[in-house]
């Protein structure tokens, strides 16, 4: 065996085994029957442990149409997530509302004592975040945050080989990824509801590849950028969209981290390439290239490539692609790890204390950019 092959040998794909205990049937009801609310039914629908008995919408009949569409019976409906609350005797509920509700509804949830899956992003603000885990904490119960991408073995991969040592201390990472064109709609495009645009549903994805990795530092300055040219553009975006956009289409950011780290960000919901480049994390004695997507999908966007040097010769080793292992996509993963912590008592599978780093990151992009300089990230104390 080679030397190469002998460091990809250690980056291997591990064996599992799943298996799910039904001897305990976990009640489960949906706040928000939009779009991500689909996803998060259907996976529910596969597992043998969950029975869903309540929906909660603002608008009129909209539950009612969703679970129609699903096929899903004897559910409760309610007009809000109080009323729900108030009135089931729940296990665990999925929050899948726009942003700018998901503070008020996990919180509110968290107090009921009823253990929560919440959509990313977490929130919108610093201050929201940090109210969340206080609740989380006051209650006892599992908050476990929507990284799907977290549960793709290329993405385990990654870290795997950052804990390895391989390449020594991290000093730099680039990352990114976006589209060329790919505005969502609905409540993606306002303040008011989404709060934050590219930055909060495709950013904390990207995001949370690399913090992830690197064990999530804290986050101490951030010099961030927005914009929104694309999504206020009438030559770009639907009319009756262009009217009403108010997020960011695109924002980068320089970023320092807690143990002398540089993180390099780019994200974008339009812009005139295909991507902003490839994530690099570099480090004191190797460097990992992870190809980016066309369009970023939460998984990687080929082999992956280890540079290092080997007996004073320059080497490159190739990662190769992983098939995710078991039933189910990363959707399925994400509900059944979820449901699994519940029955064990074990941890989170995304821990909110992670994903606050996130979320700060993420504000203080939009703050710095507001105020056009480099700005120190202050989290208040949990």
């Amino acid at each position: 065996m080679s030397k190469s092959d002998e460091v990809l040998s250690k980056f291997q794909q591990d064996a599992e085994v799943e298996a799910i205990d039904t001897s305990r049937v976990l009640k489960v009801g949906i706040i928000g029957t939009g779009w991500i609310a689909e996803s998060h039914i259907e996976s529910y629908k596969k597992m043998p442990d969950v029975k869903v008995v309540a929906m909660a919408d603002l608008i009129p009949g909209k539950a009612e149409k969703f679970a129609k569409r699903y096929g899903v019976e004897n559910v409760n409906f309610y007009p809000d997530h109080k009323s729900m609350l108030e009135n089931e005797e729940l296990d665990a509920v999925s929050v899948c509302t726009y942003n700018t509700q998901h503070a008020v509804c996990t919180i509110d949830a968290l107090n009921a004592g009823v253990h929560v899956l919440l959509e990313k992003p977490m929130c919108v603000t610093t201050e929201e975040a940090v109210e969340i885990i206080r609740a989380e904490k006051a209650s006892g119960k599992i908050l476990s945050i929507g990284f799907q991408p977290r549960f793709d073995e290329n993405m385990k991969m990654i870290k795997k080989i950052v804990d390895s040592g391989v390449l020594g201390d991290i000093y730099y990472i680039q990352t990114g990824g976006g589209r060329r064109r790919g505005i969502p709609n609905s409540t993606f495009i306002e303040k008011s509801t989404g709060g934050i645009g590219a930055l909060g549903d495709i950013g904390c994805y990207s995001l949370d590849m690399v913090l992830n990795a690197i064990g999530y530092p804290k986050p101490l300055t951030v010099s961030g950028y927005t914009s929104d040219f694309f999504g206020k553009s009438y030559e770009y975006s639907l009319p009756e969209n262009a009217c009403r956009f108010n997020v960011d289409d695109f924002a980068a950011a320089f970023i320092r981290l807690e143990g002398d780290i540089i993180l390099d960000f780019r994200i974008a919901w339009a812009m005139h390439l295909d991507t902003p480049g490839d994530t690099v994390i570099l480090g004191k004695k190797g460097a990992l290239r992870i190809p980016s997507t066309e369009c970023w999908n939460g998984s990687v966007g080929g082999p992956m490539t280890l540079y290092y040097d080997l007996a004073g010769t320059q080497v490159e080793t190739t990662i190769p692609i992983l098939k995710n292992k078991g039933e189910g996509g990363l959707f399925d993963k994400k509900i059944r790890s979820f449901l699994d912590a519940i029955k064990t008592g074990g941890e989170a599978p995304v821990p909110s204390s992670q994903i606050l780093y996130n979320q700060a990151i993420i504000d203080y992009i939009n703050i710095s950019a507001q105020q056009g300089k480099e700005v120190e990230v202050v989290i208040p104390e949990i």
